[in-house]
């Protein structure tokens, strides 16, 4: 199974170019290419040689996964079902609103440990921690993809600060200037304490 690029920060991107015996720079041009342009195949990436393409190729990819099923209601929302590396399935959701708004409410968690009475997710059980890939996914195969959004609420399945390595590499991929380089105000972590 080929590695995903989505999901990586810069640090990681630039040493997985290293270990493919490419240049430095080529981890700033990948978070460019996915994060910023959210291109979803090495080919389209075309600043970079043929021949760096093929390498990368041999064990990566993009990653974008597009959903398996969506519902949409009369208001214009839209409920996608996103499948989820360790095994499972996350909903996510489009919620339009006036003014131009668009809000996306995220998953980090197939399920949920927490157990609160009001929850249906915390009835189901835990089943699995979402990476930070499976999270950004769920922004960037969005039909549109992110620009579509004005703010992301990860108040989806799972206990945000339960996945925190997960939730804090997405949220650094949402406002870095090599990532979509937005507003920290932009995004609302919803929890319930750990």
């Amino acid at each position: 199974m080929a590695e995903r690029l989505l999901g990586k920060n810069l640090n990681e991107l630039t040493e997985l170019a290293r270990s493919a015996g490419l240049p430095a720079y080529v981890g700033r041009q990948l978070a460019d290419w996915i994060y910023v342009k959210g291109v979803r195949t090495l080919e389209e990436m075309t600043n970079l040689s043929k021949v760096a393409r093929q390498k990368l190729a041999e064990t990566c990819e993009v990653g974008i996964m597009p959903p398996r099923q969506e519902q949409r209601s009369a208001d214009g929302t839209v409920k996608y079902l996103f499948p989820a590396s360790c095994g499972g399935w996350v909903e996510t959701v489009y919620i339009p609103e006036s003014g131009g708004r668009a809000t996306l409410c995220v998953s980090s968690q197939v399920g949920c440990k927490m157990g609160c009475r009001f929850c249906m997710t915390g009835r189901q059980g835990f089943h699995g921690q979402l990476t930070a890939a499976d999270i950004l996914n769920q922004v960037y195969a969005l039909p549109g993809g992110p620009g579509m959004l004005t703010n992301i609420v990860f108040m989806g399945q799972g206990e945000p600060m339960d996945n925190y390595a997960a939730v804090f590499t997405a949220t650094q991929v949402l406002t870095a200037s090599w990532g979509l380089a937005w507003s920290p105000r932009r995004i609302t972590v919803s929890t319930v304490g750990v």
